[in-house]
């Protein structure tokens, strides 16, 4: 069988196992987690086998047909690593599940989402265009809203609806920037737009569709001001899928962001510092707001959203360096595994914290860890991971990263690097500080009963899986040489890079200096902020970009402008209606005059406006208008064909809104 024949029947696995398994959970109650774990092992050997045999190799399949444009899909290292790591912490997490959803409701629908949206995850992670990723994009958001959901309870629920919402209109834009290039370039498939910002005419075109391609992929992302649904999902959500949304579900979003700067805006400077000042604000501010928490998993969906700028800020750098972007991509890259594998650790904790104290509350659940010397372990690697300490694996991507904001400084970014720099370290220290609150309180504080008790808090096999979890993560730092070079290395063809061969001395002075900054960093944060609160909310409810601004603004403000806009609109349609016939028809003078009509216009608006005032500042509607009874007598003698045409003209807007939905069932299926 030769490399293609190979590669095929791998993709053609990896996306038929999920799908069949997703149907196969429900064949009975007492099978259902053993179908589903069978299926996720099956995934993770497929993808593990795939990873060795063709992560040399670049294999592309396409599947004509299909959805019109057809379906793209390719193999290379940077696909096989992540197509690895995806399935590993699937099968992790439905393990976890076992146990976790023991005697919840619907576990079966849980399942059936879970291994849809692994089928999902995967097909993102192989495609090969834009469109492909769209299509597939779009399917793991809506299967992973039945996580968020799970619970259907009220908190759950508006989290989901936050969720959706910011899915679905990141899709619809991203939609229209995939649109623009295809009509600009004939394709978007990843290879015919390497460089097209370069031999484009309309280069603003190109940008403007770039941009709401990012919009799209960094809402799924986490990255601000998109980040909204992120603290939200993750501490209603199931631990396992929790897990899963935080360590792999961003990570879709951020591997569009990869193709974009890889291969359409590759070595773009205006690209590169856009991405880089986005990621400086969501590294930091994700962080700031962790440090606030009270909530066991919130404070992680928080650290993932600081995590996630991080991630941000290395893709940034590669678009500013130019040819030696290599540095920065081969950090993104292992920042991202990294990452990845320690909030799989992290979530998985958290589960079992919840499934004990039935609460995430900080106060409520210090002292649990004492005597837990699994749960111990384990935690305290992730920490220390994430919290990049030297020896261990967040330190060594943190370092890369940090390597390229030097190298940014160096190619002239002048004050603003060096700012960045600084805030880049500042963030470390505040990562450092709420993970240490969070150890504290699990692992140092006493109950509030005084009361430690050693018990039976996990199964044996709960203990197994997070045990071999958690080692990976120190080899990952110990074993850095051997990652950069045979699991990194491999991934930089995707992104039109060589891989990096100059060795970096992670333990000089020079590096260990800016480990020490953030640790002396994260002392002062968390003796003069975190110490003082003791545990206590003291973020102000109404802090909330959801409820401040986005609610207000998409359920109120628009729709008061929409119908503005759409009643003036009217006003003028039945202007041009009332001279066509009243001078160039001589039609007979109507019992209404065009002067009276228009200050029933202009009432209609004031009543708009009321209605506006009533609803967004929550006032009593009056009972009486003044105005309001005159303006009704009077259009009560409206003609019948004034009726008529008002009439006519929402019917033939509801006739097209029909025949443009039957236009795009024609154009996916026919």
């Amino acid at each position: 069988m030769n490399t293609n024949e190979l590669g095929i029947l791998f993709m053609s696995l990896l996306l038929a196992l999920p799908f069949a398994g997703a149907f196969l959970v429900y064949t009975g109650k007492k099978a259902r987690d053993y179908v589903a774990i069978a299926f996720g092992t099956l995934e993770f050997a497929t993808a593990m086998c795939a990873f060795f045999m063709l992560r040399g190799e670049t294999v592309t399949v396409r599947f004509d047909e299909i959805v019109y444009l057809g379906l793209d899909f390719a193999f290379d290292g940077f696909r096989c690593l992540y197509t690895a790591v995806a399935t590993f912490m699937w099968m992790i997490s439905i393990m976890f599940s076992k146990e976790y959803m023991d005697g919840e409701h619907k576990v079966e629908r849980f399942y059936f989402f879970t291994l849809l949206t692994l089928f999902a995850t995967v097909g993102v992670l192989l495609s090969n265009s834009l469109y492909t990723t769209f299509i597939f994009f779009e399917v793991m958001s809506f299967t992973s809203y039945v996580w968020v959901a799970q619970e259907e309870e009220k908190p759950a629920l508006r989290a989901a609806d936050t969720y959706l919402a910011v899915a679905v209109i990141g899709g619809l834009v991203m939609l229209m920037g995939i649109s623009m290039l295809y009509y600009m370039n004939g394709s978007v498939l990843f290879a015919d737009l390497a460089g097209f910002i370069e031999k484009a005419d309309n280069k603003t075109a190109v940008y403007a569709a770039g941009f709401m391609c990012l919009f799209g992929f960094g809402a799924k992302a986490g990255m601000f001001p998109l980040h909204i649904w992120l603290p939200k999902a993750h501490p209603v959500a199931p631990s396992p899928a929790s897990a899963l949304l935080s360590g792999m579900l961003t990570k879709a979003g951020i591997y569009g962001i990869l193709m974009l700067t890889s291969y359409v805006f590759f070595e773009d400077t205006l690209w590169g510092t856009t991405i880089l000042y986005l990621g400086v604000i969501t590294m930091f501010l994700g962080a700031f707001i962790a440090l606030f928490s009270t909530n066991l998993k919130r404070t992680l969906a928080c650290s993932s959203m600081s995590q996630i700028g991080f991630i941000l800020i290395g893709i940034g750098c590669s678009g500013t360096l130019g040819h030696e972007a290599n540095l920065a991509i081969s950090g993104t890259i292992y920042h991202m595994l990294n990452h990845s594998l320690i909030k799989l650790v992290l979530f998985t904790i958290s589960g079992i914290v919840l499934m004990n104290a039935h609460t995430l509350e900080l106060s409520k659940i210090r002292g649990f860890g004492r005597k837990k010397p699994v749960m111990h372990f384990a935690f305290l690697l992730g920490a220390l991971g994430i919290g990049g300490i030297p020896l261990f694996n967040g330190y060594i991507s943190k370092t890369m990263l940090h390597e390229s904001i030097v190298g940014f400084i160096h190619m002239g970014g002048g004050s603003v690097a060096k700012t960045i720099e600084w805030i880049f370290l500042a963030s470390g220290g505040m990562t450092l500080a709420y993970m240490f609150k969070l150890y504290r309180t699990l692992f140092i504080m006493k109950p509030e009963d005084g009361e430690v008790k050693k018990e039976k808090y996990m199964t044996p096999f709960t203990g197994i899986i997070l045990t071999v979890s958690a080692l990976i993560l120190p080899c990952l730092g110990l074993f850095s040489s051997f990652v950069l070079e045979n699991i990194i290395g491999p991934c930089m063809s995707f992104a039109r890079l060589t891989p990096m061969h100059e060795s970096i001395n992670f333990f000089s002075l020079e590096n260990l200096k800016g480990a020490g900054i953030s640790v002396m960093f994260a002392c002062i944060i968390y003796l003069v902020i975190v110490m003082p609160m003791k545990l206590k909310n003291v973020w102000p409810s109404w802090l909330d970009l959801e409820n401040l601004i986005y609610r207000p603004l998409i359920l109120h403000v628009l729709p008061f402008v929409g119908a503005l806009f759409a009643r003036i609109a009217d006003g003028i349609v039945e202007g041009i209606v009332y001279i066509f016939r009243r001078y160039i028809l001589n039609a007979r003078k109507e019992k209404i005059t065009g002067h009276e009509r228009g200050f029933i216009r202009i009432g209609a608006v004031f009543d708009r406006i009321q209605a506006f005032n009533n609803v967004f500042f929550r006032r009593k509607r009056p009972k009486h208008l003044e105005y309001k009874a005159w303006f009704a007598e009077r259009a009560h003698d409206v003609t019948k064909f004034d009726i008529i045409v008002e009439h006519s003209i929402s019917f033939s807007l509801m006739l097209f809104t029909i025949g443009l939905v039957i236009t795009m069932i024609y154009i996916l299926f026919v």
